[in-house]
């Protein structure tokens, strides 16, 4: 009988397969029991409890050393869902001052993946958060008969004064996103989420340490695993020591009173930010607590916006405080010498256009054009830049003009220490173009940024690094709010210096104008400390409703202290608020206090009320 080769091979087929099935099988185990960590981590979690011991946060100061931010302990409540034995929820709920529609949507959110998507029945989940030590006391008396749930210690943030929220910031609950961007964070957590706490979040958290606890076969602890020597001793969080200067931040924060605006105070030589103050602002102690949430929800509703960081985030026409960063182009590029004079017949005028311009003689020079803040010499300035043949094209020019302003900081961000700085606007060809179309467009057509109006946008920091890179006659230090990291190092970003493209010789000039201009200029409500001479450019900036003041200035005007930019919406002229202001903030960190004689000039200013449309603020 012929043999049936193909009843052969098949045989050989299926003992292949059977084979191969067995193979995949074992390699399978293999994987999961022996490279796979999750049935490792399942044990272990049945074994052992990893408590987190939370370092202490850093503690943050003044330049002067006054304690702003500390620690206070506080407590949160943990639970082990697979630990969790007859459970007397409403005495739980009576214990804990909660109601058990709480507890429940709790528990639910807890197991929720979506919402929670590290949960595990065998590691600890956030339950509560934040009870006071009154309250955890009284928990702990009970907590026997409530298994499953532990006390977590850590701490929360307190403050010693009712002000510089911006600056400092708050910490808040780790996001899902948080946790998936670092794996150092779980669940519960907490995290800078603004200012200070947020830039400076990895100096100031320290590191976690954990103490390794033994359970028994019911799970219940018996004690430290290997008597502790696997354990970890939590390191604290680096402290801070800012720039600011807390008495000066809360004399600012009192002029500006129930005003929106903003003022940020620079110290030239080192671009360390003396104070940094947005308003309307906030009491950082709101933002701790479990009423944290309620009181966030509650300014973002405010529609005066307490939380929108004005001196960084808010972009304005900056007006005539601009004038000295476009005399030094003109300088820069030959279009004018400090003795050229150009005429003014009240405002700039050609045919079928005119910038108006306030009474004063003409025509002037630079330096009085400065102090006087003539608007039709700024405006021939750039006209004659715009057209000038040696650029060929008026685009060609414009991004001459645009460079030169760009490396006074403008038109991008200087890059301070604190979260949400805008950059401003400072056009360039390409935007002129999508405006007026390719090629269409002169001088004329751009007039208005001659006198820091039409498209140019400065953020009161901008404004007052121009007047430091003026004080230091052409470099600045990017500006700061930290001045050191005990322990630890500032980034180089804010140790060396930043020079312009002008050459410093014409910086001397710009400070004539605006010491001028506090003589018997514009400024003049200034020029009351014999003793200290301040340099100021005022600016009122048009707006849509009433316009902004604006002041810009530094004193002394050699080997200056302090550079400051003041601006007050719908505040009117310059010299109605800001100056002023900007007077007093000067006099308040030079000397130390505000003579007797102007206190009532305080209270004024404090106590003022700026109408905002159909609000008063």
């Amino acid at each position: 009988m012929a043999r049936d080769y193909n009843l052969e091979k098949r045989k050989f087929v299926v003992g292949g397969v059977a084979i191969l099935v067995v193979l995949i099988y074992i390699a399978r185990l293999f994987v999961l029991q022996i490279l796979s960590e999750d049935y490792k981590k399942n044990a272990d979690s049945n074994a052992f409890l990893n408590k987190i011991q939370y370092p202490s946060r850093g503690i943050i100061y003044d330049r002067n050393n006054k304690l702003l931010v500390y620690n206070q302990p506080a407590y949160d409540v943990m639970v082990v869902m697979k630990e969790i034995e007859n459970l007397d929820t409403l005495d739980l709920c009576q214990t804990l001052n909660i109601p058990k529609e709480y507890f429940v949507k709790r528990m639910e959110d807890i197991k929720d993946r979506s919402k929670n998507p590290g949960y595990s029945r065998f590691t600890q989940q956030l339950f509560m958060v934040q009870l006071s030590a009154e309250e955890t006391g009284m928990f702990q008396e009970k907590l026997f008969k409530f298994r499953g749930f532990y006390v977590q210690p850590h701490s929360i943030r307190r403050y010693t004064y009712n002000s510089a929220a911006h600056v400092l910031g708050d910490i808040g609950e780790v996001s899902t996103a948080n946790i998936e961007d670092d794996e150092y964070y779980q669940k519960g957590d907490y995290i800078g989420k603004q200012g200070v706490e947020k830039f400076y979040e990895k100096e100031l958290r320290g590191h976690k340490g954990v103490e390794i606890l033994l359970r028994d076969a019911h799970g219940r602890i018996q004690g430290k695993y290997l008597n502790g020597k696997l354990d970890r001793r939590p390191v604290p969080g680096k402290n801070l020591r800012l720039s600011i200067d807390i008495d000066l931040q809360r004399f600012g924060e009192k002029l500006m009173g129930r005003k929106i605006g903003a003022i940020v105070a620079i110290e030239p030589e080192t671009g360390e930010i003396l104070c940094l103050v947005s308003t309307p602002t906030f009491n950082p102690a709101d933002m701790v607590g479990r009423q944290r949430g309620k009181n966030h929800m509650a300014l973002e509703r405010d529609p005066f916006k307490p939380l929108f960081n004005r001196a960084l985030m808010a972009s304005y026409p900056p007006g005539s405080t601009f004038k000295p960063a476009q005399s030094l182009v003109f300088l820069q590029e030959g279009i004018i010498s400090p003795s050229t004079t150009f005429p003014c017949y009240h405002g700039f005028v050609v045919p079928g256009l005119r910038v108006g311009c306030h009474s004063h003689p003409s025509p002037l020079p630079l330096v009085p054009a400065l102090a006087t803040s003539c608007n039709s010499y700024f405006c021939w300035g750039l006209y004659k830049m715009i057209g000038n043949k040696k650029f060929l094209r008026p685009d060609s020019a414009l991004t001459v003009w645009k460079d030169h302003m760009v490396s006074m900081g403008f038109g991008y961000k200087l890059g301070i220490d604190l979260p949400g700085e805008k950059r401003g606007l400072i056009p360039n060809s390409k935007f002129y173009d999508k405006i007026y179309g390719e090629g269409r467009w002169n001088g004329l057509r751009i007039i208005h940024t001659a006198i820091g109006q039409g498209e140019i946008l400065l953020t009161p920091l901008q404004i007052a690094n121009l007047g430091a890179t003026i004080a230091n006659r052409g470099h600045f230090i990017t500006p700061h709010v930290v001045k050191k990291v005990f322990g630890g190092k500032l980034d180089s970003t804010y140790l060396y210096p930043r020079h312009t493209t002008i050459d410093p010789k014409y910086y001397d000039y710009i400070v004539a104008g605006m010491r001028g201009a506090v003589e018997h200029g514009t400024c003049t409500t200034a020029n009351y400390m014999p003793d200290v001479p301040i340099c100021g450019k005022t600016g009122t900036a048009q707006n849509k409703g009433k316009d902004h003041s604006v002041f810009m200035g530094f004193a002394p005007m050699n080997k200056s202290k302090i550079a400051i930019c003041v601006y007050v919406e719908n505040g009117g002229w310059g010299a109605t608020y800001a100056v002023p202001i900007g007077a007093l903030m000067i006099e308040h960190y030079l000397k130390g206090k505000i003579a007797p004689e102007r206190e009532a000039m305080v209270e004024r200013i404090s106590n003022a009320v700026i109408s905002y449309g159909t609000q008063t603020r």
